[in-house]
């Protein structure tokens, strides 16, 4: 039996970040209504150096199994910070179909969520991204894919001047940043971006950071005053930014909306010009499975090698 393999630029090749948006609000739609489904994601933790996490989600006829790493401290190794596989397999017989790269299918999907986020919640104008790495140069490029000025800022100025001129982006200060009617924060979650009483009338921030135990992007009393998104509840308020604000009292499930739901036309979403949105991602399988499938369906045209078993 011969699996096709995916590699990062074959992946990169097959999807596009206009296709992977499309394809992660479809998945959103069809987890909302049930015609998906996502056991919880596993952890398996290596503190203080990082996580495993195996992710599993069921739909279009197929099942799929991520594993995938969480290392922030790779970079300094010259290694990356994620790393792992997507099997994917037909749902009628449990054959491997394919197997891709987490890390570029992760990528595409965070920079699809960040976006469509953004674009559901958030009102017209410069988007801002925090975070000049992997994943927050994909959510830039899927931004100038939506022909959006994008304004870029990380800690590192020379990675965000170096990202920024290769992407079609503005590199900015930290402030100006966080000036921006739409923010979006892609950084380890080890420090709070948004402190109480920062968040001014009008604006959205799309929380991409704060995917696991610990960390967070938001202070708890912040999330409290705005009006707080999801992509899906019981994943984030046990792993993600949310997490903290339910601990702690501050936020219940019926402050939270799950933005499937929204894209499903059964909950609201922006309520009005002045509202303050977040949304807290932890990143979800059906999202893998989305971009997964849109890669296969351009399997034929790419020249994959191919695993025998």
């Amino acid at each position: 039996m011969a699996v096709p393999v995916f590699s990062r630029a074959h992946v990169e090749a097959a999807v596009s970040p206009e296709r992977a948006l499309e394809a992660v609000r479809d998945a959103f739609v069809a987890y909302s209504r049930g015609e998906w489904t996502m056991p919880p994601k596993v952890y398996v933790p290596a503190y203080p150096a990082g996580d495993f996490r195996a992710m599993p989600a069921l739909g279009a006829g197929h099942a799929l199994l991520k594993w995938v790493t969480s290392f922030p401290g790779n970079p300094s190794q010259g290694l990356p910070t994620v790393t792992g596989l997507v099997l994917l397999s037909d749902a009628s017989n449990g054959m491997l179909v394919a197997a891709l790269d987490a890390g570029a299918v992760t990528a595409l999907r965070t920079g699809a969520a960040a976006v469509l986020a953004a674009e559901t919640l958030g009102r017209e104008g410069a988007a801002a991204v925090i975070g000049a790495g992997v994943n927050g140069r994909a959510v830039v490029r899927t931004f100038v894919a939506r022909d959006r000025r994008v304004l870029l800022y990380d800690v590192d100025a020379e990675r965000a001047r170096a990202a920024a001129d290769e992407l079609g982006a503005e590199a900015v200060s930290q402030d100006e940043a966080l000036a921006a009617d739409v923010v979006v924060t892609v950084t380890p979650g080890r420090e709070i971006v948004f402190s109480e009483g920062s968040l001014r009338a009008g604006r959205h921030v799309s929380l991409m950071g704060a995917d696991g135990p610990g960390k967070a992007e938001i202070a708890v009393e912040e999330m409290a005053r705005v009006r707080m998104f999801s992509d899906d509840w019981e994943q984030a308020s046990h792993n993600g930014d949310l997490a903290h604000a339910v601990e702690a009292g501050r936020v219940t499930r019926d402050d939270v909306t799950q933005l499937g739901d929204v894209l499903a036309g059964t909950a609201e979403g922006r309520r009005s010009d002045d509202e303050i949105t977040a949304f807290d991602s932890t990143g979800l399988a059906i999202q893998d499975l989305a971009v997964a499938l849109a890669a296969l369906e351009r399997a034929d045209e790419l020249d994959l090698p191919m695993l025998e078993l």
